[in-house]
């Protein structure tokens, strides 16, 4: 970043005034065993120790730089705000641009770029080292839920939305290189490209994941198994597995090899009874509207 940032003067709050302590033999707590009028630790893990602040409204995504040293956060004021992940966690700087509130945000592989979908109907794509927005895709007609970039080859963004539409952008390029839609138009909540970006995984009010094929510009297989939206999707490090969460109070992980069997569900985490919003791969870490943090 530059320095044609203007940092707002936003206080950061620490928190280690409200930290519980706890012991070191602390276990884990079986969800569900007992009544409890509030929510209670499930773990010995540390506590946060560091409350950011600044968003003049909902925080709809989140996300750490490639190398972990900032955070972007992206919500309803229509602002990307970034962080420093070490020392005083200061908002260090932040971006406009977006008519409508932000939903979702992703880095480039390198950290070169970094990519955002709005309400207001737009794909774009910020320069890290100017600030700029330096693409601005307006091939959607209706509110644009989600977006990702490809890992690896070609820059490619896929993004769905309301409408049941996909498409798929090139940086380099105007316009869509690929289109794809849902025949009932079921809103498009959650998606990302496979491993080797020659395929999409979608998700949406449907309950099923669907697997699109690039090369082919069709609907490859579909996963049924949730039964609820489908609110996020994340990609496992090695790209064999896809993670899904739900409104139906589950995390599913689904085997996207191509030779795997038809029963692609390897499994499904329960525990927590409200709405799941964001998911991480590796050890699972699902983030809820209920300001809770649950990991299996």
């Amino acid at each position: 970043m530059t320095d044609v940032f203007k940092r707002p003067a936003l206080p950061l709050v620490p928190t280690n005034a409200k930290r519980q302590h706890f012991s070191d033999d602390v276990s884990l707590i079986p969800l569900g065993d007992s009544p409890r009028t509030e929510d209670q630790r499930m773990s010995g893990l540390q506590s946060p120790i560091m409350l950011l602040t600044g968003h003049e409204g909902e925080i709809h995504a989140v996300q750490f730089s490639p190398d972990g040293t900032c955070i972007a956060s992206v919500g309803f004021d229509q602002r990307i705000f970034f962080w420093n992940v070490y020392g005083e966690c200061d908002n260090f700087s932040t971006i406009s641009g977006h008519k409508g509130a932000i939903m979702d945000v992703h880095f480039s592989t390198d950290a070169s770029f970094l990519f955002t979908c709005s309400t207001d109907k737009t794909v774009r794509v910020w320069d890290m080292e100017s600030g700029q927005c330096v693409r601005r895709f307006r091939t959607h007609t209706e509110f644009v839920n989600s977006c990702h970039p490809a890992r690896r080859g070609p820059s490619l963004i896929c993004s769905g939305c309301d409408g049941g539409k996909i498409l798929i952008n090139d940086v380099r390029r105007r316009g869509p290189v690929a289109t794809f839609e849902n025949v009932n138009g079921y809103q498009v909540t959650a998606l990302t490209f496979n491993d080797t970006a020659e395929q999409i995984i979608s998700g949406g009010i449907d309950n099923v994941l669907k697997v699109w094929d690039i090369r082919r510009l069709g609907l490859l297989y579909v996963m049924p198994g949730h039964t609820d939206t489908v609110t996020g999707l994340s990609l496992s490090p090695d790209g064999n597995h896809v993670l899904s969460n739900s409104m139906d109070c589950t995390a599913r992980i689904w085997d996207i090899r191509p030779y795997a069997s038809s029963q692609r569900c390897v499994k499904t985490l329960t525990g927590h009874q409200h709405n799941f919003e964001k998911v991480k791969p590796a050890s699972v870490c699902v983030v809820t509207r209920r300001s809770q943090s649950v990991m299996w």
